[in-house]
């Protein structure tokens, strides 16, 4: 039944190659939600969707992109990956609010407001002192809804987060975190976050990355799905899904970058450290997009029925963006 419904990544950076995009295919994953951005100006931003356009050209036979669900019912049918466009971050705006329209034009359809810091938007999840939704933040919360671009507070600190909720005319996500009273990370989110986000029709993805688990890379399958239950059992299975935050094949540069951008001549650990800087061991049960058909089987021993799993492994994913995506205007 696994590979019946919709099959939804609600987030992912891999090394990206026509050989990982064999193994998506093979996995029965129909769309994913692929980071092209942690620090990127606009300009540079503009250089990913050209590298992207390289990657359909080339593998159109495997991966396709995706501008509505109907693309991804598109590539379902047609045995392909549909590939949807984020941001982790809110600097392919620059310091400009008609940048959002012009980036959600060229199929950039997901932005988080923040990646960590303070941007010009936002707070993020680790500075100390959380200032809320700025002037400029407001003004993009509202362009963003009237264009159709989703707002992610992954990487969002908790008084921005709730805020943005508030502001926000539409459902809003969390595409990849999860609950604090699973583990407590700065990067996870709390009950209260949860309950405003799914009482206004939101999303949380549930990561599989192991500094945002209980127990880290010894996280079992049965601990994940213990999680998910109990989330469902607070705020609805409608509202859940995966985001996985598979940074597959990537080498520690790219993880530096992540980590420090720009913005720091000394080295930022994120969640690491000095002594553990690199990349967490994988999950057993997770170690590849594979992993999903794992996830949808714990999901049934946990005592989800087949359609509640279906939802969580895409479906919830799928209604979210057909209402979200499409613009107001």
């Amino acid at each position: 039944m696994y590979q019946h419904g919709i099959v939804i990544d609600g987030l992912q950076y891999c090394n990206w190659n026509r050989e990982y995009f064999q193994t998506l295919k093979a996995s029965g994953i129909n769309a994913v939600h692929a980071t092209i951005v942690y620090h990127e100006n606009a300009r540079e931003t503009l250089s990913r969707f050209a590298e992207w356009n390289a990657h359909f050209e080339k593998n159109s036979d495997l991966i396709m992109p995706v501008h509505s669900m109907q693309d991804v019912e598109l590539a379902k049918e047609q045995g392909k990956v549909g590939i949807f466009f984020g941001a982790q971050n809110c600097s392919p705006i620059d310091d400009e609010i008609g940048l959002i329209e012009v980036m959600r034009r060229q199929g950039l359809l997901i932005m988080q407001l923040t990646y960590n810091n303070q941007s010009l938007l936002a707070t993020g999840c680790y500075e100390k002192t959380d200032t809320g939704i700025t002037r400029f933040g407001k003004q993009a919360i509202s362009e963003m809804n009237r264009v159709g671009m989703i707002i992610d507070m992954s990487h969002s600190a908790e008084r921005s987060t709730l805020e943005a909720i508030d502001l926000s005319s539409r459902p809003i996500c969390i595409s990849h975190a999860n609950p604090t009273f699973a583990h407590k990370a700065l990067r996870n989110k709390s009950d209260t976050v949860l309950k405003a986000l799914t009482e206004r029709g939101g999303l949380l993805g549930f990561s599989l990355y192991p500094f945002h688990l209980p127990n880290g890379s010894a996280c079992s399958l049965e601990d994940f799905c213990q999680m998910i239950a109990r989330t469902a059992d607070m705020v609805g299975v409608e509202h859940l899904g995966i985001g996985s935050d598979l940074c597959l094949n990537q080498p520690q540069q790219v993880l530096e970058w992540m980590r420090n951008g720009r913005w720091s001549k000394a080295m930022d650990y994120g969640e690491g450290s000095a002594a553990n800087s690199g990349w967490p061991d994988a999950l057993p049960w997770f170690s590849g997009s594979q992993g999903m058909e794992n996830i949808y089987n714990g999901l049934i021993r946990q005592g989800f029925n087949e359609s509640e799993a279906g939802k969580i492994l895409g479906g919830n994913w799928f209604d979210f963006l057909s209402e979200g995506l499409s613009p107001t205007q």
